[in-house]
């Protein structure tokens, strides 16, 4: 009986497996394929709903880590009306002296830096000659009024590549602040 490799899935993980030898002993065997095949259009609508869903689980997954540490914190605010219409790809949670103690799966991805070289280092170590000395300026006087704002920032990856970054920054409270929340994204 004659072996119908046309059916087999995953034929191409198997023939790559084969010797050269192998592959010319079935290859009589092989044939083209008789199915229609889906036109790649259709694939990248796919493609790009599936790209979507990804971004959408990867944030929730990220608000989901969050909130628990806001648990931990107790931290007061309403934390479903700061995520509410906004769109991040990292999440960022600095103590009042700056310095870094969470970060999201997103950071490293936008970044380059893992999380564990973040931790307990102030956001400078992203800014670079580029970066805007007023933009700065600004943030340091809004974070000591303890209030949110919004700023766009040149940062520097790991590969010393620069982005635009749009920080959207929330005072964290129980009685009074107590660290800061930055949603981050690509700006431009």
């Amino acid at each position: 009986m004659k072996k119908n490799f046309m059916n087999m899935q995953s034929l191409d993980i198997y023939l790559s497996s084969l010797s050269l030898e192998e592959s010319r002993a079935i290859e009589n065997e092989i044939r083209a394929s008789e199915i229609k095949l889906m036109p790649l259009r259709s694939w990248d609508i796919y493609n790009d709903y599936y790209s979507r869903q990804l971004v959408i689980i990867r944030q929730q997954n990220s608000i989901n880590t969050f909130k628990e540490l806001a648990e931990k914190f107790e931290w007061t605010n309403d934390l479903d009306a700061i995520f509410k219409g906004k769109s991040f790809d990292a999440l960022v949670v600095t103590n009042k002296k700056a310095k870094i103690e969470w970060v999201s799966e997103g950071f490293t991805e936008m970044t380059g830096y893992s999380s564990t070289y973040a931790i307990n280092r102030t956001p400078h170590f992203l800014q670079g000659e580029e970066t805007d000395p007023a933009a700065l300026e600004r943030i340091r006087y809004k974070l000591a009024k303890d209030e949110p704002f919004t700023e766009v920032l040149v940062n520097y990856k790991k590969d010393k590549s620069t982005y635009k970054c749009e920080i959207n920054v929330i005072p964290l409270k129980t009685q009074n602040t107590t660290h800061y929340l930055a949603l981050e994204r690509k700006a431009g």
